[in-house]
């Protein structure tokens, strides 16, 4: 690692909790296998952090939702945490820290972009949380994750806030087959008063998303919303 990119990494190190001038196992964190295997395995990659920091990221995530959504059920805390540790989440994240300048990347990675690639940027986020976490304890990991999601864990429907997923999927589906996506009642359960809706979503003779709500509309919007967490504004194939 040249030695601008050494001090922009203490930098970040800095900005993550760590004493003056350590960096610990950043270092590996932010290390691309594109870049260790250039070297010959002479230095590690951040797969192994990644793993770790995923299980992090998701305790804590998971936690939180709990604690500022005390009524929502599993299902939809589910989709709540779907929603804040996606790629495209997670590179967000790590852009507004500066990870794409401190990453290592091999000379293939370098000239196709790899600084700013949505699935290279979460994964260095998730190997950083490993590194935070065995580093510097749970904590300050904790700490670090809520200054990056904190409005999003605190919003009452974060996936919803600025977009109609159900609108925006219909109009991709309807331009794309000719025919709207179709949404099938697979079940109701509880009394009047308290009734659970699960429902389907099929596009194209195909099952897209599930979702599950206290009233059609609800599990609907959630079913749309799994359908799109896996296309996003592409749309189905």
């Amino acid at each position: 690692m040249a030695e601008g990119d050494r001090a922009r990494l203490r930098a970040l190190a800095s900005q993550l909790g760590y004493a003056d001038g350590a960096v610990g196992r950043l270092e590996r964190a932010v290390t691309h296998k594109s870049y260790a295997n250039e070297l010959l395995g002479q230095t590690q990659y951040n797969e192994r952090l990644e793993f770790l920091g995923d299980a992090v990221l998701g305790l804590i995530v998971a936690e939180a939702l709990m604690a500022a959504h005390p009524d929502v059920e599993e299902g939809q805390l589910s989709r709540l945490r779907a929603s804040l540790v996606n790629a495209r989440s997670l590179a967000a994240a790590a852009r507004r820290r500066g990870v794409g300048e401190v990453l290592c990347l091999g000379k293939g990675e370098e000239r196709t972009g790899g600084r700013d690639k949505d699935s290279l940027l979460a994964d260095a986020y998730e190997a950083i949380l490993g590194a935070l976490y065995l580093d510097l304890g749970l904590e300050t990991a904790r700490r670090q994750i809520e200054a990056d999601f904190e409005d999003r864990l605190v919003e009452p429907e974060p996936v919803f806030a600025h977009r109609d997923f159900k609108t925006r999927l219909q109009e991709l589906v309807q331009a794309r087959f000719g025919a709207p996506p179709e949404y099938r009642m697979v079940s109701e359960q509880g009394p009047d008063h308290d009734k659970l809706f699960t429902v389907e979503l099929w596009i194209d003779g195909q099952k897209a998303g599930e979702g599950e709500g206290r009233s059609k509309k609800v599990a609907e919007r959630a079913a749309a919303l799994e359908a799109w967490m896996r296309w996003g504004d592409q749309g189905p194939a």
